[in-house]
């Protein structure tokens, strides 16, 4: 029998009429697409989670590079200049960081004191991702502070406001000895996700030299225009340009055992929901074993014809695969619309629950806690993986009904015959 023939017969099964047993393919079909439905959707969310917490570190954290000067504690005007001179680098910060204590109306806490160049904020990347809740965005003088969000909470202050930041400085005799001077509150900050920002205490170089110890190494934060393609190639760049009086970390090193653990949890979502995949593939082989039985008369009637073993089992093997392709299919589809309108649809789903949450006299409901996750999700869609998704489900798919496809070409036409 001839593929051609076998896939028309398979088409018209799956697309037959109900009682000629094309209710079980489609029942099998419908199961894949509902199967694939969340696993799409989870690598949507996921993917975007990742990529949007991880370009917010990129951009407003350690920067794409950090680099750090071997032989001085500082990096001159000549230095900086010389890496924002390599081409397809995008800006190059000189940046101090230590911790301390800052002291407001409502109490005091701990900080991570970061001192760096005003121009820092006003980079596109950087811009992108910092949201202004009051006042400016960065400090201009010595004098000012710019906080995160939560940390101007949790000590009561507010814009305009007078802040205490304490810090260990080491003095003349080579003895650690705490320094305090106060700052005027000039901005409060989020960039979406809280455990980033939410001991963000930011002051300018100036401010930095007033406060911070002056034995405290500085690094210079480095931003390219491509970090996720480039960074390894612009890492041996800046060592052949520059020399090796300096050590300078990528940041796929800086985050790598953070990186590593969004990954690790990403696979294994996806591995749990492919399980779901492979469970609705074995309907699969239930549905072919179904179909054999209800089309004995039709694999008499080709097995009289002259057609094979080989050829009756194609019939049911490219039943299956139509039958993978189309729920696979239909559930793909399904679930990028779904993941493509995630956000709306997290909204919608937080205004429903509060609302039945304030008629027992609960509060809101927040999905998308921003103390946790982001406040919204980047749709980041990931078609390599979106392909593989479909391909593996067609072969689940085809595995399943092997045996039962198998079992129906190898049946006599003779004792067929009799039975129907």
């Amino acid at each position: 029998m001839k593929s051609r023939a076998a896939f028309f017969i398979a088409l018209r099964y799956l697309l037959g009429r109900a009682h000629e047993g094309g209710r079980y393919l489609r029942g099998a079909a419908t199961g894949i697409a509902v199967s694939l439905i969340p696993i799409i959707v989870t690598l949507i969310v996921a993917d975007g989670m990742i990529r949007g917490i991880t370009d917010r570190y990129l951009e407003l954290g350690t920067g794409h590079f950090q680099a750090y000067n071997l032989f001085n504690s500082d990096f001159g005007e000549n230095t900086v200049n010389e890496f924002k001179a390599i081409d397809g680098v995008r800006g190059a910060w000189q940046q101090q960081q230590s911790m301390g204590v800052l002291v407001g109306k409502k109490g005091k806490t701990g900080v991570t004191v970061r001192s760096i160049e005003s121009s820092f904020w006003d980079d596109p990347g950087s811009a992108a991702y910092l949201k202004i809740i009051d006042g400016e965005g960065k400090p201009e003088t010595g004098r000012d502070i710019v906080l995160g969000e939560s940390l101007a909470s949790g000590i009561g202050v507010q814009v305009g406001d007078t802040v205490r930041l304490m810090t260990i400085r080491t003095g003349e005799a080579g003895r650690p000895s705490p320094r305090t001077a106060p700052f005027n509150v000039k901005g409060i900050v989020s960039c979406g996700y809280n455990e980033l920002d939410a001991l963000w205490c930011i002051i300018n170089l100036e401010g930095g030299k007033r406060i911070l110890s002056s034995d405290l190494s500085a690094s210079l934060i480095v931003k390219i225009d491509d970090p996720y393609k480039k960074a390894d190639d612009f890492l041996w760049t800046f060592y052949s340009e520059l020399g090796a009086g300096y050590n300078i970390y990528t940041w796929k090193e800086l985050l790598r055992s953070q990186y590593s653990s969004y990954e690790s949890t990403r696979q294994l979502l996806l591995f749990i929901m492919a399980l779901i995949v492979v469970v609705a593939a074995v309907n699969v082989s239930s549905a072919t074993s179904m179909l054999a039985l209800e089309r004995q008369r039709d694999i008499a009637v080709l097995k009289v014809s002259g057609a094979g073993v080989a050829g009756v089992t194609s019939v049911f093997i490219w039943g299956s695969f139509l039958t993978g392709l189309t729920g696979g299919s239909i559930g793909i589809i399904a679930g990028l619309l779904i993941g493509k309108n995630i956000n709306p649809l997290i909204r919608s789903l937080e205004k429903v629950l509060t609302f039945f949450s304030s008629l027992f006299k609960g509060g809101e409901v927040k999905i998308l806690d921003p103390g946790f996750y982001l406040e919204t999700i980047p749709i980041i869609i990931d078609w390599t993986a979106v392909f593989m998704i479909g391909c593996f489900t067609i072969l689940c798919s085809v595995l399943a009904s092997w045996i039962p496809a198998r079992r129906a070409g190898k049946l006599k036409p003779m004792e067929l015959l009799r039975k129907t």
